[in-house]
C-alpha cells in the first residue's frame, strides 16, 4: 500500500528520529516533513506503533494516510515534484 506520513515534532532530535525512522522504513522524503512510500500492512503498523512511542501526544501531530496506487497516478505534480515512479517501485523493478 502507498502511505503518506506527515509530522509536525516540537522537539528536534524526536523530528529526526521520526525522519530517519520514515527512511529506514524505505519512504521517500518529498518535503522537510513529509514521507511517501509503499509499505506492507505490517511495516506500516511498525512505523506507527514507532511513531507513536517517540512524540508528545500533548504537543506533536503525525498523520498516516493510505493512497492507492491509482490515487497516486490521478496526483498532479508540479514544480520539483518527486518521481511517481518511484514510489510505486516501478523504477526498482528495471534493475532486476
Amino acid at each position: 500500500m502507498i502511505i503518506w506520513v506527515l509530522y509536525d515534532i516540537e522537539k528536534d532530535k524526536a523530528r529526526t528520529k521520526a525522519a530517519k525512522l520514515c527512511q529506514q522504513a524505505g519512504l521517500y522524503r518529498v518535503q522537510f516533513s513529509c514521507f511517501l512510500g509503499s509499505l506492507t500492512p505490517n511495516a506500516k503498523d511498525t512505523l506507527r506503533l514507532q511513531l507513536e512511542d517517540l512524540i508528545n501526544e500533548e504537543k506533536d501531530r503525525v498523520y498516516i494516510f493510505p493512497m492507492s496506487r491509482d490515487e497516486l497516478q490521478q496526483t498532479d505534480l508540479l514544480g520539483q515534484a518527486f518521481d511517481k515512479k518511484l514510489v510505486t517501485d516501478e523504477i526498482r523493478a528495471l534493475f532486476f
